[in-house]
């Protein structure tokens, strides 16, 4: 693999802080293969991660309950140094996200915030990102109410993830729990949520993971309870939010089920869902419209895909099979309307986030 053309991964999992939960590696993207070029330990559940604009800096949840002595889940700040031997991954600090089991982090547009959603307390957090890459004082938090028909999922409010407009001028909450698109008016000076609109979905859809299109016009939410993707236009003057349509991510014989994570392709064209219990992808067509026509639902390589990454030109799809343990790397085809058969499968312990310097994870 030449220095030239390879591409840096990280990968989050569901380990314990006495080992390795962060794994580096290079990635070849003409041939699809990964190399291990670091790991960090020290965090406990690193099972979701972003990294800042400017590649410096990365972020993981510490996806963890109330602990013993009282404190609830964090965030860190890592620092990322890039060598001859490999990748460095040093600490800078941890914050506490004010809630239990934080499950979703995002970067907003200017990269000077950053929201945590706290999936058991069904709560959301703002964080200014300092000019050293810490985290400062809390800057917004959100609590949600409520409950849905699905009584061991949705007793309470889950706040699943937490996603900024394009505009930066809005962030929607996908609350699993209440289902609800919940959104709120961003202040991108002082990092501060106001109340401005609720959006209900299905009931018993759980919606866990947004997708806005490239244009900006839609966004795509993941239903995970219901194995559904439902489309939404975005109307950026009034922060509003309109209904499409909802598919099924499945076919109709499919076994018990949940959706994971959504993307679509670099070109705008094609939407990518994993589905959780049927180990496949379902593949969509998208027009300018808004509409979705889905193509296949094909084998994702492993068992129990959380998260998925497509490489920048699309030409690869990394999947994070948490219980067969591998990232699994397989090629899209046809300009993207097909899945290949795997081209390499590597080992990770419980893998359950890959994400790209410069994409935006689900």
């Amino acid at each position: 693999m030449s220095a030239h053309n390879k591409l840096q991964l990280f990968a989050g999992s569901y380990t314990p802080a006495d080992l390795p939960g962060i794994h580096a590696f290079d990635f070849d993207p003409s041939a699809g293969l990964l190399r291990r070029n670091g790991s960090f330990s020290g965090v406990n559940n690193p099972s979701f991660l972003v990294v800042h604009p400017n590649g410096r800096w990365l972020f993981a949840v510490s996806e963890m309950g109330m602990a013993p002595d009282g404190r609830h889940g964090a965030v860190h700040a890592i620092d990322i140094r890039y060598g001859d031997a490999g990748v460095d991954l040093t600490p800078i600090g941890r914050i506490s996200t004010g809630g239990d089991w934080p499950c979703h982090l995002a970067i907003d547009a200017s990269g000077r915030w950053i929201a945590a959603s706290n999936y058991g307390t069904g709560d959301a957090a703002v964080f200014p990102i300092l000019p050293d890459g810490a985290l400062g004082e809390m800057s917004a938090f959100v609590r949600h109410e409520g409950r849905g028909p699905n009584q061991a999922r949705q007793e309470g409010p889950h706040a699943h993830s937490a996603t900024f407009t394009p505009d930066n001028r809005f962030v929607i909450i996908a609350d699993l729990g209440i289902d609800r698109l919940v959104v709120y008016r961003f202040d991108p000076d002082k990092g501060s949520l106001q109340s401005h609109v609720e959006v209900p979905a299905q009931p018993g859809a759980g919606p866990r993971h947004l997708a806005f299109h490239p244009s900006g016009h839609h966004v795509l939410a993941a239903n995970e309870l219901d194995s559904s993707v439902s489309v939404y236009e975005y109307d950026a003057e009034n922060g509003a939010l309109h209904l499409l349509q909802t598919l099924k991510t499945l076919p109709d014989d499919a076994p018990e089920n949940t959706v994971a994570d959504i993307h679509f392709s670099p070109s705008g064209e094609y939407v990518y869902v994993s589905n959780r219990g049927h180990n496949s992808i379902a593949l969509f067509r998208y027009d300018s419209n808004g509409h979705l026509s889905r193509l296949a639902v094909l084998p994702c390589g492993g068992n129990w895909p959380r998260n998925f990454a497509l490489s920048p030109d699309g030409h690869f799809m990394l999947v994070a099979n948490r219980y067969s343990g591998d990232i699994c790397v397989m090629p899209v085809l046809s300009g993207g309307s097909e899945l290949g058969p795997p081209v390499q499968r590597t080992a990770v312990d419980q893998p359950s986030c890959v994400v790209f310097p410069g994409t935006v994870p689900g």
